[in-house]
């Protein structure tokens, strides 16, 4: 009977494993947002090492449609827009080492067992409904963790006024930017302009885990 249990937890585990994964982003943004504002043409400020990169361009389109969706339109004259929207990212790594428990099942490697002292020694073949079940041992592991982190300002043209200043940070296993950067930019604007100052977490659903 509790062999049959140990497998029926094994069995859990694997169909848990298959089960819906997410991208965790812990999102701060800090505002003076306008409650009157009618203008919401925008522009693009980029630096002049943007302009030519391709993977920014790229994000930039992210950003585009989360603006749209909230009502912005990006302005076909650069001269007529009443916002400008700059984003910077990065990735950084860290090593970690962690202590990970295990369960290893002594009689997979045909380990015997010492039962009660008057069975004498015996293993599984000698007394089939004796069965103490696993035991948790324990076993360093390394692995990396990507620190992901975007920011995102929306400032007022004609003076330079900050108005919406974003920041997002994401920690996975996954070192690509660009898997995280759609959920990033989503979850960003997930709650805009939302209350100033106070940090939330945001948490989406991926299709491919991290």
């Amino acid at each position: 009977m509790r062999r049959c249990l140990w497998i029926f937890i094994a069995v859990a585990s694997v169909l848990l494993s298959g089960c819906a994964s997410f991208i965790k982003s812990d999102v701060v943004a800090f505002h003076e947002w306008p409650a009157d504002l009618q203008n919401k043409t925008y522009i693009f400020d980029r630096k002049t090492e943007q302009a030519n990169d391709l993977e920014y361009r790229s994000y930039e389109n992210l950003v585009r449609t989360e603006l749209g969706r909230l009502g912005f339109a990006e302005a076909q004259d650069p001269r007529g827009a009443n916002l400008k929207v700059a984003l910077q990212y990065r990735i950084d790594a860290r090593d970690v080492t962690a202590m990970e428990p295990v369960l290893v099942d002594p009689y997979w490697y045909g380990y015997p067992y010492y039962g009660p002292r008057w069975r004498g020694y015996y293993g599984p073949y000698y007394d089939p409904f004796w069965y103490p079940g696993p035991v948790t041992q324990y076993r360093e592991v390394q692995y990396q963790v990507f620190q992901r982190q975007l920011n995102i300002l929306i400032t007022r043209s004609k003076d330079g006024k900050k108005l919406y200043d974003v920041t997002v940070n994401s920690d996975g296993n996954n070192g690509s930017m660009a898997f995280a950067m759609p959920y990033m930019v989503r979850s960003a604007f997930s709650d805009f302009p939302g209350r100033s100052g106070v940090p939330h977490r945001v948490n989406l659903e991926i299709k491919d885990k991290e």
